[in-house]
């Protein structure tokens, strides 16, 4: 059996590797030209880290993953709110979790695919076919490809989706903000080794993120209604963020020293299915819970290691172990996808009352009998 897998980020990867371990062979098509590094930290856990575990990757990501020394918040001025410290930390993100950059978390997944997966960089889907038995795919490389199976792991804009299910506009689930992430190719002096510091004002939200590898990562998250149409990452940045203190003229200097940046809406897809004969949509291409819901890694390491799963179980069957995948994963994403329309008006509050209630939570977590009960609960047992 074949699979040709459109997408070559967690999703694909960790798609192609659960196949391997079931005998198929893979096809990945990425549209970038190389492999990408960097992206902004998440916690990998729940299905991802039990998947993670059966597929035997855990080690490798356990190596790849750090914890935070020190949390603070901080006013625009620079000045403190509170802080969390590295005990604390651990213990709001429970045992079975992990704090990984999203390129770190791609490079054990390549490492591990590497040699057992065909990976063809510069090319993406431009016209597919199918029948009961094969489908067929063209790339915009020239070429055509057929196999049993074709997986749209090809993100939020999804070129799979649009060519199988329909235009972006209708599923995409716009939540009103922005993102903008790179890398940093200094530390801020203000910014401990290991230590992250953000804070939050007016619908806008930054954070510096020290890797204790050295390595430092700025976040941008606003509302929508700071954007103007048209404008570039740079110019939007500087002037979204241009009045604020702190490390914020730092991070924004150093964007122009960046080799990549994401920037993008913060948008859910909400589909009706996520399959179509021998075609199927995985990761954020088919869901995309968004880092409100911060589970998208998760969701797709988990969502890829079920799919290996359910073809296994249904051999010479692919329309029903498909059925039979979405059956089992989609009530997991529906709920993440609630949780991050549920939080995205505390992402970045718009007034000092919406913050101060964001924000209390963390503040009651830094208090020490608190403090001391989540590290006996979540970390002592």
């Amino acid at each position: 059996m074949r699979a040709i897998i459109i997408g070559a980020g967690i999703a694909g990867l960790a798609t192609a590797l659960r196949l391997h371990q079931i005998g198929w062979d893979t096809l990945i098509v990425e549209r970038a030209p190389a492999r990408r590094g960097g992206g902004y930290a998440v916690t990998f856990g729940g299905i991802g880290y039990d998947a993670a575990e059966r597929m035997g990757i855990l080690p490798g990501l356990l190596g790849k993953g750090f914890i935070t020394d020190e949390l603070v918040y901080h006013k625009p001025n620079g000045d403190r709110r509170f802080s969390l410290d590295r005990a604390t930390i651990a213990a709001t993100t429970g045992r079975r979790s992990i704090t990984i950059l999203r390129g770190d978390l791609e490079a054990v997944l390549y490492e591990k695919v590497e040699g057992r997966a065909e990976i063809r960089f510069g090319a993406t889907l431009t016209a597919v076919d199918q029948d009961e038995h094969t489908v067929r795919v063209t790339l915009t490389d020239g070429t055509e490809e057929e196999g049993d199976l074709l997986i749209g792991a090809d993100g939020l804009h999804s070129a799979t989706r649009a060519l199988l299910f329909g235009p972006e506009e209708d599923f995409l689930l716009d939540l009103e903000h922005k993102v903008a992430v790179y890398m940093l190719d200094k530390r801020p002096a203000s910014i401990a080794t290991g230590a992250t510091g953000t804070l939050s004002s007016g619908g806008r939200t930054a954070a510096v993120i020290s890797i204790p590898d050295g390595r430092n990562v700025a976040f941008f998250g606003y509302r929508a209604d700071h954007a103007r149409p048209g404008e570039d990452v740079t110019t939007e940045l500087r002037r979204v963020y241009g009045d604020l203190g702190w490390v914020i003229p730092e991070a924004l200097a150093g964007l122009q020293r960046a080799e990549s940046v994401y920037f993008d809406t913060i948008s859910q897809v909400v589909a009706p299915s996520w399959s179509k004969g021998r075609v199927v949509l995985l990761g954020d291409a088919a869901w995309c819970v968004t880092l409100f819901a911060g589970y998208g890694s998760s969701l797709a390491v988990g969502g890829a290691d079920r799919l290996g799963t359910e073809l296994a179980a249904h051999p010479g069957d692919v329309p029903a172990a498909l059925a039979a995948w979405e059956a089992a994963i989609r009530p997991e994403a529906e709920r993440k996808q609630k949780l991050g329309r549920r939080v995205k008006g505390v992402y970045a509050p718009t007034s000092p009352l919406l913050l101060w209630l964001s924000l209390l939570p963390l503040r009651l977590a830094s208090l020490p009998l608190v403090r001391r009960y989540m590290i006996r609960r979540f970390i002592e047992g």
